[in-house]
């Protein structure tokens, strides 16, 4: 049985990655999408590419719609909300994903690259999660709010002190909404990946010596898939975490534990 079965869903940055992983298991799961990216030209080659792949699995596309915008601005989780309830007709799972990760040394970062990263990573995600919980609220039969955070919002890097507290407030985010909006059935709760192979570190694992240092230290031996994210993604959608509220789920192959 599809467990997202007349289910709608909402995934911010669903073109690439994780996201993309989303999206895809959501649709097999029965749920309708809208994706929300960028509206660049590559974004919108990479919603070809994803429209390609959900016919290709034979999937309805008539399931799947695409909303262009900055998520770090207002009114694009506005319309993203309001697009999806007049193509679906409601809102009943919002995944808060897009985000931006680009290294740079402490000493050398510059405001521009942090007041980037803030409102994308962290405005972005706000912005999101207010609207999905307004229209959710407003529905009067709940729904699940889920913000893909990340191991970093528990143990920093050196080379993102501008990224890793976004992702702690994405976290913070989830749990202080998990508190806010419970009385309205609505659950909050945060995905946090470990080392995921994407687009934003594909070029350190293409080395042999960075790749084997990083799998070295995952007890389960390799880096993440983005489809790695889309079961928990899927769980935390479903009525099968309906008593899941405020939780962090680490998914990293280990990684967090064998830090400490």
């Amino acid at each position: 049985m599809a467990l997202l079965a007349n289910k709608v869903a909402a995934v911010t940055g669903g073109v690439t990655g994780i996201g993309r992983a989303i999206v895809l298991e959501y649709l097999r799961q029965g749920a309708k999408v809208a994706v929300n990216h960028l509206g660049d030209s590559a974004s919108e080659q990479h919603f070809n590419t994803l429209a390609e792949q959900v016919k290709a699995a034979g999937t309805s596309g008539d399931n799947l719609i695409a909303v262009a915008g900055d998520i770090s601005k207002p009114e694009t989780a506005t319309r993203l909300v309001r697009e999806t309830v007049e193509r679906f007709g409601r809102l009943d799972v919002f995944v808060s994903n897009a985000g931006v990760c680009k290294f740079a040394d402490f000493l050398e970062l510059d405001a521009d690259l942090w007041q980037f990263t803030l409102n994308t990573n962290l405005g972005g995600a706000f912005y999101a999660v207010q609207a999905a919980a307004r229209q959710m609220a407003s529905q009067g039969d709940g729904g699940s709010i889920i913000g893909i955070s990340s191991i970093s919002a528990l143990v920093g890097g050196g080379q993102q002190v501008h990224y890793t507290p976004t992702k702690a407030g994405v976290l913070s985010l989830m749990q202080s909404s998990a508190c806010a909006l419970g009385k309205y059935n609505i659950r909050c709760n945060a995905l946090l990946p470990g080392t995921i192979k994407t687009q934003l570190n594909e070029e350190d694992l293409a080395d042999p010596q960075k790749r084997a240092y990083t799998e070295s230290r995952i007890p389960l031996g390799r880096t993440g898939e983005p489809a790695d994210l889309a079961g928990p993604a899927v769980f935390l959608a479903s009525d099968l975490s309906r008593y899941v509220n405020g939780a962090q789920l680490l998914v990293d192959g280990g990684l967090f534990v064998n830090l400490q």
